[in-house]
Parts: structure tokens; sequence; C-alpha cells
């Protein structure tokens, strides 16, 4: 009896411990669910806002988007938004406890591996895996965090964000593969934007200067052989060692570029052998480029060519074209205008760049009529043209019925090339029969349109003054870059502002190099972006240094890009709210005049544009900005977190004609950052 009393008591008392266990635990998890809901229930209901402004991907998406907040941007709506810049810091701080340090090396750069799914897809376009976090610090006047930018993934290394392929199934697009849809530029909405330093590849070197780069590049900027072995047995490239060489082949000219170009002049009758014809044929549009050799050794002859090519499957010949120092851009072919003014060329050019020209009712070689210049020339290599087998002859019929239809006349024709010419005048037009295919434009359709703008299967009629003068009544070149083009009648702009322009780009450009002669040499800088070109002013006082401008006119404003093409220079519409048509590291120098502004009263992100322009901005690379002092103070600011820091300085322009009163000049230089380790 005494045993089971003892032993009842001795159960009572684990009972109450047990009790007195239980709900002590039970309090403890009573007060972390508290603790956990209060701190979640506040991120969600910050969520919660946000996607009820945001679209469905947005949704759908929540894997990434600690790398996609913005922070501390410049944006105008962020200003005065307290609860938006808690939201910054807040996620900043979960981003740094979400993470696991790895280890410091001696530029004192963190590096991180983000804690997310080994499973993720890599088709679905957010990073993930390794990234750079550099030291954070808040803005005592703005109190947003500026000092934060990652570097993205390393697979991220050739991102063009509009041209992104893998976007496509996120955005739920419903694109037609057979007319090259995919191959359009396809922009992401502003929230799924990466926001990171694009990386440099492993083992990347500062480009072979010019013009040495014309033959030869260092292999592990463009880590890519595909076309080397692809093409082997034609010239385009070939692998030595730890560079690329480029013998001037290509699919059609075997034996060199330069020969091919000569023959073109011999079949034209050009005296000399010389394509430009005394400076008559300036501008050029190399459709299918490939790594666009053509336009190299145009070059020599003062011809200068828009080498366009798609980012397909003929692995990065566009990135190869421009890490050669050659004038050129990603574009295809497909539903949406070429991003230039009618009658901006003198010659196009189409070298086996297997397009059919007679899908569509000829859309796309109504689009080359757009573009070409009254009396150019469209030289066409290709098989139809010499052989005498069905399928050949067919194809052949069917483009002299259409070009005929066009009023092109066949100026020259020999071997396996024929080379059209366009009408001077309307006279053609006015004889066509009526009914006749393809029509003409109507009156209200502006064939200076060209931005996100679909092709129109029509011929976009001459001007009166192109009747007048029965041409393009523009100057040979060299003439041709300082004479007042007609067309500035359009754009209500006199002779008179013309001069004033080229004069004050002229004192403008000395500027700029007094100030970074000390960090270059003559072959230091090769290619160059005008971020706002207006009438190329900035290009033509570079005309005589070893130099290329893509003058970029921004879609928002006035359409000047036909005068710069006028003038015997080349350029693109763009839209700076978005990123451009090109690969990371393509330029060595960008200007950006008044360009921050334009953003700024557009409501789009200043921090964004900057983003965009470290991705395109080769290192060791240049920017000058010139803008508001206010504007260009704050981006001041971002040079260390975007390593433009290599070398800079400010300074204040004395005024000139153009100017707009209160202005500063940034000049500043991006590092080359030896990453690889963190990669």
């Amino acid at each position: 009896m005494l045993n089971r009393n003892t032993s009842l008591k001795m159960r009572g008392r684990n009972d109450a411990s047990q009790r007195k266990r239980l709900i002590g635990s039970l309090c403890v998890v009573t007060v972390l669910c508290i603790l956990f809901f209060s701190y979640y229930g506040f991120l969600f209901s910050s969520r919660l806002r946000r996607s009820r402004k945001s679209t469905p991907i947005e949704e759908e998406d929540w894997h990434g988007e600690i790398l996609a907040r913005r922070f501390g941007s410049l944006d105008k709506k962020m200003e005065g938004n307290d609860n938006e810049r808690t939201e910054n810091v807040m996620t900043l701080n979960r981003y740094a406890r979400d993470t696991k340090v790895l280890d410091n090396d001696k530029t004192g750069i963190e590096k991180v591996r983000l804690n997310t799914d080994e499973g993720e897809n890599e088709n679905d376009g957010d990073i993930s895996a390794d990234a750079v976090l550099h030291e954070s610090s808040v803005d005592p006047v703005e109190g947003i965090n500026i000092k934060s930018f990652l570097v993205c993934d390393a697979r991220y290394s050739e991102l063009i964000p509009c041209l992104d392929r893998r976007l496509h199934a996120q955005l739920k697009l419903k694109l037609n593969l057979s007319l090259m849809e995919h191959y359009e530029r396809h922009c992401s909405p502003p929230h799924r934007r990466l926001n990171c330093l694009i990386p440099q590849p492993p083992n990347y070197k500062v480009p072979i200067r010019w013009p040495a780069s014309r033959d030869e590049v260092w292999q592990a900027n463009v880590p890519h052989t595909f076309l080397a072995m692809e093409k082997s047995d034609q010239h385009w490239m070939v692998i030595n060692g730890d560079k690329v060489n480029f013998p001037g082949g290509g699919t059609h000219f075997h034996d060199g570029a330069e020969k091919y170009i000569a023959a073109l002049a011999k079949m034209l009758g050009f005296p000399h052998a010389h394509l430009s014809n005394h400076g008559r044929i300036r501008t050029a549009l190399d459709v299918g480029c490939g790594v666009a050799s053509f336009g190299a050794y145009l070059l020599p002859l003062d011809i200068l060519a828009m080498s366009i090519a798609p980012n397909d499957v003929h692995e990065n010949q566009i990135q190869f074209a421009l890490e050669r120092g050659i004038p050129s851009t990603l574009g295809v072919l497909a539903t949406m205008r070429l991003p230039y003014p009618s009658k901006s060329f003198d010659l196009a050019h189409c070298s086996r760049c297997r397009i059919d020209w007679l899908q569509r009712d000829g859309i796309l070689l109504l689009e080359v009529d757009r573009l070409l210049r009254p009396g150019g020339y469209f030289a066409w290599s290709s098989p139809p043209a010499y052989r005498d087998d069905e399928e050949d002859v067919q194809i052949w019929n069917s483009m002299s019925n259409l070009v005929g239809h066009m009023c092109w006349s066949i100026a020259a024709k020999e071997g396996q090339s024929v080379i059209w010419m366009k009408p001077l005048t309307n006279d053609c037009y006015k004889k066509r029969a009526p009914g006749t295919q393809p029509p003409l434009c109507s009156k209200e359709d502006d064939p200076d349109a060209a931005w996100q703008v679909p092709m129109k299967a029509c011929i976009s009629p001459l001007s009166e003054y192109n009747d007048r003068v029965q041409g393009s009544g523009l100057a040979s070149w060299p003439k041709r870059l300082t004479t007042p083009p007609w067309r500035l009648q359009d754009l209500s702009a006199s002779n008179k502002s013309f001069h004033m322009d080229k004069n004050a780009w002229r004192t403008r450009v000395d500027f700029y190099w007094k100030h970074l002669s000390p960090e270059i040499d003559n072959d230091t800088i090769r290619n160059i972006m005008d971020m706002k070109a207006h009438f190329g002013g900035f290009a033509a006082a570079l005309k005589d240094k070893h130099v290329w401008v893509m003058n970029v006119v921004p879609n928002a404003g006035p359409n000047t890009l036909k005068v710069v093409y006028d003038r015997g220079l080349i350029g693109t519409l763009h839209d700076w709210c978005e990123a451009f048509s090109t690969y990371p590291r393509t330029f060595d120098l960008l200007h950006a005049w008044t360009i921050f502004t334009d953003i700024d009263n557009q409501g789009c992100s200043i921090q964004d544009l900057l983003l965009e322009m470290d991705r395109i901005l080769r290192p060791m690379g240049f920017v000058i900005i010139r803008d508001k002092s206010s504007l260009v103070d704050q981006i001041v600011k971002y040079l260390m977190p975007l390593h433009w820091d290599a070398w800079s300085l400010v300074v204040e322009p004395g005024p000139d004609s153009i100017s707009n009163g209160d202005e500063k000049v940034l000049l500043a230089r991006k590092q080359l950052l030896k990453l690889d380790d963190a990669l």
C-alpha cells in the first residue's frame, strides 16, 4: 500500500510538472505567433497596397522580388513618401537577414548567396544564385539608400532586357514565330526590371583598340565559338589562342569583303571602283550583316553603314561586330518598322541574308524602299539572281515583278549579284495603272514615324521637293555634314539655328576633350553614343577623330533623326524609359545632354536609366552628363555604387547659344572590376 501511495504521489508531481511545462510552452508559442503575425501582417499589408496597382504577372512572381526593388530611386514619385522609404529600408534589412555571407575579398566587396529554391527554372528570368552586395548607406538628404546595387548572376552577363526571349512565356506573349516577332522588342514592365549591375564575363579585358580591333578581339570578351565552327569555310572568324581573328570573309564573299565591294562599284561603273562615287553614297544599311565585315571595309571609303542582324541562332554576331568597333545594332525585318526615318540610306545591301522578300505582299522590301533615298541602290546577292533551277527562276521572276511595280530599275546585274535603283521622282508612280499592287501609302501616313510603328505594305511616295530637284538634293560627303538639309523645314527649323547648333557643339566638344585629355589617348575611345543627338552636332564635331557615333533621338521629342541622316551620320529612335537594343559593354563613351531632365519630366526612373547606361558602357569607358545642376549633384552620389569612380570631374561650363541656363557637366570613368571569384 505504501509503495502504491508513493507511486501515486510521484505520478501526481510528474503530472503537475508536465502541466507547468505545457502551459509555459503554450505561452512561448502564443508570444511568438503574435510577433510573427504582427511583423508579417505589416509586410503583407504593404504588398497588398502595391498589388492593387500591379499586373497579374507581378502577383504571380514573388521569387526574386528583393532584387527588383528600387533602393534609393531618384524617381519624383518617391519624394516625400515616407511609407515607401520605410519599405525600401525594411526590404534591404530583410535581404541582409536572408543572405549568408561567404567571405570578404581585399576590395571590400561582400560576396553573398541568396537563399532561393535550388530547383529554379533558368528560363524564368529572375536573379538567383550568386550576387554581390556593396556596402550600403543612407543618403542624409533624401533618406534613401543609394549604395546598395547588386551584381547580377553571371548568367546575365549578356542580358539585353527588351530582347530577352526568356520573358516571352512569363509575359504570356502570343508571338508569330514565322513573322520573326520573337526577335523584336518586348520589354518587361518596370516592376520586373533587374535592379543590379550586369557583370563582365570571367577574364574580361579592355578591348583591343581601333584600328587593330577590326581584325582581332579578345575571345574572353565574347566567349562564343559557334560562328567560328559554323562558318569556318566562309572565313567569318577564326579562333586563334586567346583572340578571335576576322579575315574579312562572308557567306557570299569568301575572298574578302574588300574585293566584293570593289566588284559592286565596278558593276555600277563608278570611277576607280570606289563605291562612294565621289561622296554620293555615304550612308548604307546592311541587312543580315553577320559580323559586319561588309560595313568594316566600307569605312575606308568614307561610307558609314548601319549593320543590323537579329539576336538569333547566329550566336552573338552583332556582339562581335561591336567588339570590333564597327557601327552595328540589333534589328530585324519582321512586323515593325526599323527605327529610322524615311529616305535615310543611299545604299541597302543583302548578301545571302536569307530573307523572304516576297512574303506578305512584299512588305519587307517595301520597308527597304521607305528607307532608301531617291535614286538609292539595293544590292542583292543571292542564288535566285544567277541559278537556273525551277525554284530560283520562279523567285527571280516574282522579285522582278514586285520591284517593277515599285518602279525600281536594274542598275547592274552580274554573276550572283543584282543592283536595283529606286526612282528619283514620283513620275513612275503617277503612270502606274489604277489598282496596281503594292499601292501608294495614304497621305495620312507619316513615313518618318518609326518607333514601334507597324510596317505597311505600301509605297511611301517622294516629296514635292524630290520632284523639283530630281533626287535627294543632298550634297556629297563631306560637304553634306555641314550643309543645312532641306528637311529642316519639316521641323520648322532655320538654317541659322542649324549653324548655331553646329558651332556650339564644336565648342562643347573641345571643352569636353580638354578635360578628358589627361585620361585618354588618340585610340582610347572608339564606340560612342549620343543619347540625345538633336541635329547630330556632337557627332559632327568628332568628324576628325577615329570614332563612330550612334546618334539617338528620343521618341518623345521632335523627330530630328532625319536631319542626322541627311548630314551623313547614322542613329536610331529610342525611348529612354526602356532598355536599348544592344549587348552589354558596347560603348566607350556615353554622352547625355539634358536626358535626365527629360526622363524626370516623363515620370520615368532616373536610377533605371543609370543602371541601363552602366549595362551598355564598357569597363574603363566614360560618361559625359550635361544637365541641370541639381540633377548632376544627385547623380554624383551614384558614382561609387555604379563603380564610375575610376576618375571623375564636375565642371560648370560657360553659356552658349543652346545652353539651358544653370548647367553642370559631369565627366566620369567606369572601373574595370576583377569579379571572377565573386561570380
